[in-house]
């Protein structure tokens, strides 16, 4: 079978096990997040957390307690890697520093998973499993609550109230995402990924030398980073290294766990409005700009120009062998359509067009089809302002879902659009015109440039992975990247919310002769347009200083 056959059949065996599994696992999200009834265990949780399970909340409440439990997770996984030292399975290694501390608890907590560190050298299995691994479960969680929030407020009428986020967050973590990791890490296991407390092997290379390999709880953990879509690595070679990723067969399953839940969600947010069809046009959108992202990363690698990539068919560099040009490609833009950050290939050595179309796919707001629920309500507020430009387009009040899109809707959800972008904008530009940013650079020219611009995309859409090439742990880049993973989380939390309590309050409005269909073809293709050319709007100017630059220079 060639490359091209082959690559085609991991793509559509992708669309189709994600088809299959849209309408049930969307549909058990929906009764998850509808149903009145609690376990038993989850009654015994909100006893400890004095929580009263049947009293919900207003927006404002549920923002504040989103940003407190955030809060106290980065004190306390702060605190838990400051005293590692003392503590069990800490393989001898010393305290994690300040600022690498600071900015891994804000990191793993805000879904981002950037690591400016060696996870095996640095981490002991405590720190890893009861700090890490436990925020890629509850930070993933935090995401579906803010979603499943927002699609309250399209589906209530006049209400004040959006539910529960205590109850939101511990459903979103006992009844879907330990169940789909329980069954997901036995299968990485039989795959062949690592699962002990081993403390290293010591093996002897064919050269005579030793190398210490060190285990770990590495499957428990491998599961969730991809099913939270939150990215980050056991090892720093990350998901390319054989005891976290170690067959073909590993590496399409975990592209899939990457896709499960944020595509499903389409269904849940149907199922919520009342309007199955309406499910169909957001993951109609989503897919859309998947393919043409999976499509055309895979051409920019395999057709680049050059002497060595036209003499092997393709460019290879960088990319683990096991897996191959395609494969690699199909990783990297799911994992940069979403917010997980995980890598099986080094995206600094990708071609400069291939490199690009990675950076093009966060600066999209990673919404295709994004995070584990960050995807879903940054595609809705994209959606909020295509209603708005259409209705400013045939003269009438724009409606999607029944509710009213006024000024203080479109005010918020632009608000919640323009956050990311000017972090990423601000950041890169201290970046450059401080020494201390450009003391980090590797490389100079457009090169060294992409560099920085990719982590600062990287760290304020929430992504989380790595151009390479650039030296971040220092202190400068601890603390920037730092803030801007806190601002890009948190802030666009706040307005989604504040945005679900305006629609929440509003009653209905009824379609009209001059209502702008939202479940058709043409909506699709608006909503596609619009996501487009904002990105291109706001960062052209960028991408032409960086790999537009490089591509035409090389």
């Amino acid at each position: 079978m060639s490359n091209d056959v082959a690559g085609i059949v991991f793509v559509g065996s992708l669309v189709l096990a994600l088809a299959v599994v849209y309408r049930p696992l969307g549909d058990h999200m929906y009764r998850v997040y509808a149903g009145t009834r609690h376990a038993r265990v989850e009654r015994v949780l909100y006893r400890l957390i004095g929580v009263r399970p049947d009293a919900e909340q207003g927006w404002a409440a549920y923002a504040r307690s989103v940003l407190a439990f955030s809060a106290v997770g980065i004190l306390f996984l702060y605190l838990f890697q400051r005293v590692q030292q003392w503590l069990l399975l800490s393989l001898g290694f010393d305290a994690v520093k300040p600022d690498q501390a600071w900015n891994t608890a804000v990191s793993f907590v805000t879904n981002t998973n950037w690591q400016s560190y060696s996870g095996e050298s640095t981490m002991g299995h405590l720190v890893q499993m009861a700090g890490l691994a436990v925020q890629n479960f509850v930070s993933a969680a935090v995401g579906m609550c803010v979603a499943i929030a927002l699609v309250r407020g399209f589906a209530r009428r006049k209400s004040a109230q959006l539910g529960n986020f205590w109850v939101d967050l511990v459903r979103g973590t006992l009844r879907i995402l330990l169940p789909i990791a329980f069954v997901g890490a036995v299968l990485l296991i039989a795959g062949g990924v690592v699962q002990n407390f081993g403390g290293g092997d010591v093996v002897r290379g064919l050269g005579g030398g030793q190398q210490v390999i060190p285990g770990g709880p590495v499957a428990s953990q491998e599961v969730i980073k991809v099913l939270g879509t939150n990215g980050g690595g056991f090892y720093n070679a990350n998901s390319a290294h054989p005891f976290e990723n170690g067959t073909a067969w590993t590496n399409w399953l975990q592209i899939f766990l990457i896709l499960l839940i944020p595509f499903s969600l389409c269904r849940t947010f149907g199922r919520m409005v009342g309007q199955n069809r309406q499910g169909y046009a957001i993951a109609a959108v989503m897919g859309v700009i998947a393919l043409v992202s999976v499509g055309l990363t895979a051409v920019f690698q395999a057709l680049h120009h050059g002497t060595v990539p036209v003499a092997v068919g393709a460019a290879t560099e960088g990319v683990e062998a096991r897996f191959g040009v395609v494969d690699s490609a199909v990783f990297a833009a799911a994992t940069t359509l979403t917010s997980t950050g995980a890598v099986d290939s080094f995206h600094d050595s990708y071609t400069s067009l291939g490199g690009m179309m990675t950076m093009i796919n966060m600066m999209l707001g990673e919404v295709a089809p994004g995070g584990t629920g960050s995807g879903l309500y940054g595609m809705l507020v994209l959606a909020v302002l295509t209603v708005f430009v259409a209705g400013l387009m045939v003269g009438r009040t724009p409606e999607y879902l029944g509710k009213k899109i006024g000024a203080r809707e479109v005010k918020l959800a632009a608000a919640c659009f323009l956050v990311t972008p000017l972090l990423v904008l601000t950041g890169t530009a201290a970046a450059m015109a401080t020494e201390s940013g450009r003391a980090g650079m590797l490389n100079d020219g457009a090169h060294g440039f992409s560099e920085v611009l990719y982590a600062f995309t990287s760290a304020s859409n929430n992504n989380g992975s790595a151009f390479a090439g650039l030296t971040v742990n220092t202190v400068w880049y601890d603390t920037a990247l730092g803030l801007c993973m806190a601002l890009g989380r948190f802030l666009p939390i706040v307005f989604v919310l504040a945005l679900a309590g305006s629609l929440a309050r509003q009653g209905h409005a009824p379609a009209s002769e001059g209502t702008l269909p939202t479940h058709r073809p043409q909506f699709v293709g608006m909503v596609v347009g619009v996501t487009v050319v904002l990105v291109a709007l706001t960062f052209l100017p960028a991408l032409a200083l960086g790999p537009l630059a490089e591509g035409i220079h090389s």
